[in-house]
């Protein structure tokens, strides 16, 4: 493990490179830049990064295929920068694969913050409350198993983000418990998360996804309740 978390910038923009760089040398992180979607990706395969900083609309390759492509060879943390603010882009980011999206303009100062609860979430160990012990969980053919950020089903690894499997062990730890949008934000994404709630409902979507939740037959699910939140449903 680096000492320092090693972050990728990757935007078209010159003088975005240079208030991030800033900020991110006064907290010690180290850095490295990249100006195009294609020299971001070629640098994430040779280097050790701990979180990319990607640029949402660039020339050639466009941020969304550069973090489907990231998503398809590794759980590297993503935080889009974007300077369209509707929320069919936020949301599509999520479902490529994010874990979290920044509108420009921003304050570098955010984008610390920001990085700061990604880190915080995704070393292993510090994804959960310190109050909680970690262990594994088994639901039938669903096994998670937090320390190592690591889901399977039907004895096959699933690959979710560190996020989602976060996500999964909150509700498959607590069966019964309804947790609504707030609740799940203050505990996975933490106080310092600036998204809105439709965040969570794009994260359970992308589980159900991968979980194939809708098949029949399995003891276990992920149940919406209308109007309040989520929770995770197992027979006794």
């Amino acid at each position: 493990m680096n000492k320092h978390p090693k972050i990728l910038i990757c935007d078209d923009d010159p003088i975005v490179h240079q208030s991030l760089s800033l900020y991110l040398d006064n907290e010690d992180y180290e850095h490295d830049s990249a100006y195009d979607g294609k020299t971001a990706l070629e640098m994430t395969r040779k280097e050790h990064y701990d979180l990319m900083l990607l640029d949402q609309m660039m020339p050639g390759m466009t941020g969304m295929e550069v973090c489907q492509s990231v998503r398809r060879e590794s759980q590297l943390p993503i935080i889009m920068l974007t300077a369209r603010g509707e929320e069919i882009d936020r949301i599509l980011g999520l479902e490529m694969g994010a874990d979290d999206y920044i509108v420009k303009p921003f304050s570098p100062r955010e984008v610390v913050s920001r990085i700061k609860a990604v880190l915080r979430r995704t070393n292993a160990g510090t994804g959960a409350p310190q109050e909680e012990q970690l262990t594994t969980l088994r639901y039938g053919t669903l096994e998670i198993q937090p320390e190592r950020y690591s889901v399977r089903l039907d004895g096959q690894s699933i690959a979710c983000t560190p996020r989602e499997v976060e996500l999964l062990y909150l509700l498959a730890s607590h069966p019964g418990r309804v947790f609504d949008r707030e609740q799940i934000l203050s505990r996975i994404w933490g106080y310092d998360f600036f998204g809105d709630t439709r965040t969570v409902d794009t994260h359970i979507k992308r589980l159900r996804q991968k979980l194939a939740c809708e098949e029949m037959g399995k003891v276990w699910d992920i149940i919406t309740v209308y109007g309040v939140g989520y929770k995770f449903e197992a027979e006794a």
